[in-house]
């Protein structure tokens, strides 16, 4: 199989006051000419963020912005006139469409929140701003489609965002689609000949159909991309 591994160690790290993100692709100052995205998906944030803290209003447009959050409570207000909380376990979408601002900022009553974020290029730009969100996938259920497929709808065809909670020995297969983005959230997993622990990802690019064990209990985030 042809895998690019990326080790959580690698990735750029950027602080504010009380927030930490790691990036998996090149984000803001810290440019990576060689690391801009893979398939549609251009940004790829695990953010961990202190009770109150995080993001104020701020400008997207023409971006699918799907949000996993894994910890903790986010408070999310947009332009649309959306104002939801969004618990651990659920996710939420935001298509950027024309224009949207939007902030998000980790429920005070529910202290530190952490939650993976990703950036995808839509099929067709434009359009006006969207948001759902969703209830959180039965738990020892395999892979479950969070977004895309019969998940939350996005507006890049062919993406699919999947979630699968593992505990020792529980084994999922990666779907049958020409490329995936593979990323332990938490615990660890073994691929083939390969060992995932906590922040690490995977990028398969053939072969699909690879079988994923967990070797701790372990959250798995699988972006998966036909054609």
């Amino acid at each position: 199989m042809t895998a690019d591994v990326r080790a959580s160690a690698t990735r750029a790290t950027s602080t504010d006051e009380g927030r930490v993100t790691l990036h998996s692709f090149s984000f803001g100052p810290h440019y990576d000419p060689g690391n801009l995205g893979f398939g549609p998906l251009v940004c790829h944030n695990d953010d961990l963020v202190d009770a109150g803290a995080g993001y104020a209003e701020h400008p997207h447009t023409g971006l699918e912005i799907v949000t996993w959050v894994l910890e903790g409570a986010l408070l999310h207000h947009d332009s649309t006139g959306s104002s939801h909380v969004v618990e651990a376990g659920r996710a939420q979408v935001l298509s950027a469409g024309s224009g949207i601002r939007h902030s998000e900022v980790a429920d005070p009553a529910s202290g530190r929140c952490r939650f993976v974020q990703a950036w995808l290029a839509p099929t067709t730009p434009g359009g006006p701003p969207t948001y759902t969100r969703g209830e959180a996938p039965p738990v020892g259920s395999g892979l479950v489609e969070v977004a895309g497929g019969d998940g939350l709808p996005i507006g890049t065809a062919g993406a699919r965002l999947l979630l699968a909670r593992l505990g020792p020995g529980d084994a999922v297969t990666l779907p049958d689609d020409a490329a995936q983005h593979v990323f332990a959230a938490s615990g660890a997993v073994s691929l083939g000949d390969l060992d995932l622990h906590a922040g690490d990802a995977v990028r398969l690019t053939d072969e699909p159909g690879h079988v994923v064990t967990a070797t701790r209990d372990t959250e798995l985030l699988v972006w998966s991309f036909a054609g």
